[in-house]
């Protein structure tokens, strides 16, 4: 599965923590996030992550872009719900998952349950719905 892992800024500590709990799990998958959030997790975690652009030069367009193509299987965005400047970005990515139906996390509680039911298989429709996901997009 292709896992996209977005932060905003006072939600990083958040993600890390959140990444360090369940690296068993996400190491079986391939991992995407944007820059700062990605190389966070990385250095804490060990975990390969391949990080696009940061969120404020265009890496949550990219993700994104990926979501529109079907190319990601599972969207992990910690938002600041307190934060009505980056409203847009988390209205843009949620609907994208909206209309190809990727499960999407905005907090650590839906999160852990997509994560554990990623673990039991639960999420397997996504490879029958959208084989093309076993190659990992560019």
């Amino acid at each position: 599965m292709n896992i996209a892992l977005m932060s905003h800024d006072n939600r990083k500590d958040l993600m890390v923590q959140f990444c360090t709990a369940y690296a068993g799990i996400l190491s079986k998958h391939t991992l995407f996030a944007t820059n700062t959030t990605g190389n966070m997790v990385a250095e804490a975690t060990g975990l390969d992550i391949h990080c696009f652009l940061s969120f404020a030069h265009g890496g949550c367009q990219q993700i994104g872009a990926r979501i529109a193509y079907n190319e990601i299987d599972l969207v992990l965005f910690f938002d600041d719900p307190n934060s009505p400047s980056m409203a847009e970005d988390v209205t843009y990515i949620s609907r994208l998952c909206d209309q190809n139906n990727i499960p999407y996390a905005s907090n650590i509680a839906t999160a852990e349950m997509l994560i554990l039911g990623l673990a039991r298989g639960d999420l397997d429709w996504r490879d029958i719905v959208n084989p093309k996901n076993n190659r990992t997009p560019a």
